[in-house]
């Protein structure tokens, strides 16, 4: 809806579904196919942006797609496959409830279930792709799963998961390059008040703060300008809003000044985990990081330490974080915004050390935008980003050649 698209989802749970609709976050609730792809091809023809929600199973809507040669522009699975088997994946051709007994009665037969679903699940997404689409994993250990599930075809070296899968991660090719690569990524505030007037007083503010730089400011102005209208607030009065650091840091003072002159209660400010430097991901937020180190957990680490060292209100570590345990280190803060000077010190501070722990990290992978913001923060801080010494790599490659001795001399 938000980018005036059509957007098809298969969901099993239909009380998920059911709490969606009642939101306003889907439009139509269809149980067909053939239902499905008739409302959304009549929408792209009328040019109407559309949430439906399909009450079955991905993997049936995928098949029915292949054996129709429909047309399927973008494509992607967020299905919790980090654990398939112990419920986090609904075998093609049970019920959720189906499911839910025969993961309590028979776990042998539902881990067999989930296997050969993941293989129709891949074979089907493989068509697809051969026919246009374009696949990305959201990270979710959908093609690692699929790995698992005896289909070694989806590695790149079609032997194991050290190369990567042959699809990308959404980070490889989407969010990494273009955002997080960047600073760019989910700065997040919360009106303590509970007061709709408040986070109405924070999105202007926000909106005045942002300068329009590069085209993601753009993107970013357009959500929070139009962002009541798609009226996706649910409980507390919060808002996500993607920035760099200086946008960050900006807003974080702007409000922060609100509160000291009481135009508005006290604000607590964050991000999601997913973001430039909070987790290490070798599957989703360290994707695009390929020097060897995105296995590696010192980015999250270092950025949590030194948050605490800077004065946030909270700030924790953990595992996990979407992907599974044992998979990713993740790290987040929160930051009370009371009004007192103290506090704007703490933003100056540890604003940018969040971010930028994650642009230096990606610079010294030699990523050519985090270099390039790099230097543009060293140029207009006060402090400095460490940057990589950039080798030959030809120069390296011709020494080798001529210099290397199998089994040395």
């Amino acid at each position: 809806m938000i980018a005036g698209g059509v957007g098809l989802i298969a969901e099993v749970d239909y009380s998920r579904i059911k709490t969606r609709y009642e939101q306003g976050w889907i439009h139509t609730i269809v149980d067909t196919p053939e239902e499905a792809f008739n409302l959304a091809y009549k929408c792209v023809h009328e040019k109407t942006s559309r949430a439906i929600a399909y009450f079955g199973n991905i993997v049936n809507l995928l098949e029915y797609a292949d054996r129709k040669n429909l047309k399927i522009d973008l494509l992607s699975d967020q299905t919790s496959c980090h654990n398939v088997y112990d419920g986090g994946y609904c075998p093609v051709g049970l019920t959720y409830e189906e499911r839910t007994e025969m993961l309590r009665e028979n776990k042998t037969r539902f881990t067999q279930l989930v296997d050969i679903s993941l293989k129709r699940h891949y074979l089907a997404i493989k068509a697809l792709v051969s026919k246009g689409a374009y696949f990305f994993d959201y990270g979710n250990s959908f093609m690692k799963a699929v790995y698992d599930a005896g289909v070694p075809e989806i590695c790149r070296n079609g032997k194991n998961p050290d190369e990567g899968f042959i699809w990308p991660s959404y980070v490889e090719d989407i969010m990494g390059p273009i955002l997080f690569d960047y600073g760019y990524g989910p700065f997040r505030w919360v009106c303590l008040s509970g007061k709709d007037e408040d986070l109405e007083k924070t999105d202007q503010a926000a909106l005045a703060c942002i300068d329009k730089r590069r085209f993601q400011d753009l993107d970013n102005y357009n959500w929070i300008k139009n962002s009541r209208d798609y009226n996706l607030v649910v409980g507390t009065k919060a808002r996500i809003l993607y920035q760099d650091a200086v946008g960050r840091v900006k807003i974080a003072l702007r409000f922060n000044e609100m509160v000291r002159n009481k135009e508005i209660g006290p604000v607590m400010i964050g991000r999601d985990h997913h973001d430039v430097g909070g987790t290490d991901s070798p599957f989703r937020e360290t994707a695009n990081i390929r020097d060897g180190s995105n296995i590696m957990a010192e980015m999250a680490t270092h950025v949590f330490a030194g948050n605490c060292a800077r004065g946030m209100t909270l700030a924790v570590l953990h595992n996990g974080g979407g992907v599974g345990i044992g998979k990713a280190i993740n790290g987040g803060f929160g930051l009370v915004l009371d009004g007192s000077e103290r506090v704007d010190g703490i933003i100056k501070t540890a604003l940018a050390w969040d971010v930028n722990g994650g642009i230096a990290r990606r610079a010294w992978a030699r990523n050519p935008n985090s270099l390039a913001t790099a230097v543009e923060h060293n140029l207009n801080s006060g402090d400095q980003i460490t940057l990589p010494y950039l080798a030959d790599e030809e120069m390296l490659a011709s020494l080798v050649r001529r210099k290397y001795v199998p089994g040395g001399k």
